[in-house]
């Protein structure tokens, strides 16, 4: 797991290459506000040596958070990121290491009938019950995600992982009511404490797709308030002390998605300035969460010229399309991180260079929306 001391002796080893802000506060200590994501990718062995490569590079060249989940690449992204981490000369203990559980995976190839492979690896022996089965590939339930975590770690071959997101929440809402889904989360938010006090998760979160950034009224609405005061009562429920670890979400954030900062849609936390409902990322800095962003650049639909509106573009610092939408990402108050998978090594050093150039400041980033 990745130590305070060892994530601030990354950052004075690489600070001084980058622009103001590039490491912010994450955890124990302070993570590159550029992060590489492992979704990407079909699932073949030449893949696997083209992504370890990217990591690894990577994690030399200044980019500490690493964010992969247990069916990404058909379960294949968590090996490679394992074995990236322990092939590095970095420190694992200066590495931000994040995975998410809820969908079910593949292990290692997409099966000819998936369906029957969810039957015959998940429901026949009890690993989830079809009841809590939504779109015929999604749980949260707690034994699953137990045994998601656990498989997790196997996988990476890592004794603990820094940051656990339950993922994409909101799509048991095509199956269950709003509140039942709060409910679900409670109970998996006590697992999570109940592994966090073991030592085998740091901290964890939520990672979503809509949940966050659509209207209230719409079908895959979650509230923010709701999830962090269901996380609060698990750490209340599970001790030792009251605090809990729920410390992170993760959302779609880019130019052309840009509605977790425009759109005022959760109640204010107590305590807040506000006087009215606020943004995901709002509510997210004003409660001390950390945010990460996906789809940073589009999954490349921004890395092209003109992708960006030229207003936009002309306000923004970096040498390419890619590296001006990445720092539009940075550049949203209260984010932490912006994720970027790639298994382009000249990708990579772009994407790491963008963090030379300093991010926008709040009222320049502001006036975008003016």
């Amino acid at each position: 797991m990745s130590t305070r001391e060892a994530l601030w002796d990354y950052r004075n080893a690489f600070g001084d290459a980058f622009g103001r802000t590039y490491f912010r506060r994450f955890g124990p200590g302070v993570a590159a506000s550029v992060g590489i994501g492992t979704y990407l990718g079909e699932p073949t062995p030449a893949v696997d040596d083209a992504s370890r490569e990217a990591i690894e590079l990577a994690l030399r060249s200044g980019v500490n958070h690493v964010d992969t989940a247990i069916n990404y690449r058909a379960g294949r992204a968590e090996r490679v990121v394992g074995e990236a981490i322990r092939g590095s000369p970095i420190d694992r203990e200066a590495v931000v290491v994040a995975t998410k559980g809820g969908f079910l995976p593949f292990d290692g190839d997409r099966p000819d009938d998936p369906g029957a492979y969810v039957r015959e690896r998940f429901l026949d022996p009890g690993i989830v019950d079809r009841a809590h089965l939504a779109d015929g590939a999604h749980a949260i339930s707690v034994d699953f995600l137990a045994w998601s975590l656990d498989r997790s770690l196997e996988r990476l071959g890592l004794d603990a992982v820094d940051c656990y997101y339950v993922h994409n929440p909101e799509t048991q809402l095509a199956v269950r009511s709003r509140d039942a889904v709060y409910d679900q989360l409670e109970a998996a938010f006590e697992l999570l404490e109940r592994r966090r006090v073991a030592g085998d998760v740091g901290s964890y979160g939520v990672a979503t797709w809509d949940a966050f950034r659509v209207p209230t009224d719409d079908a895959a609405y979650l509230s923010l308030g709701e999830v962090l005061a269901r996380a609060e009562a698990a750490g209340e429920a599970v001790g030792p002390d009251d605090t809990h670890g729920f410390e992170a979400i993760q959302l779609p954030f880019n130019v052309a998605m840009a509605d977790a900062f425009t759109r005022a849609n959760h109640p204010a936390p107590p305590g807040a300035d506000a006087d009215g409902p606020l943004s995901a990322l709002e509510f997210a800095h004003e409660s001390g969460l950390s945010v990460v962003t996906s789809a940073s650049i589009g999954q490349g639909d921004l890395a092209v010229d003109g992708a960006i509106p030229a207003d936009v573009d002309a306000t923004l610092s970096g040498e390419t399309p890619a590296q001006r939408a990445l720092n539009f990402a940075r550049s949203a108050p209260g984010v932490t991180s912006s994720l970027v998978g790639t298994i382009d090594l000249a990708h990579v050093r772009e994407n790491v260079a963008a963090g030379t150039f300093d991010p926008l400041g709040a009222n320049a980033f502001d006036a975008v929306f003016e």
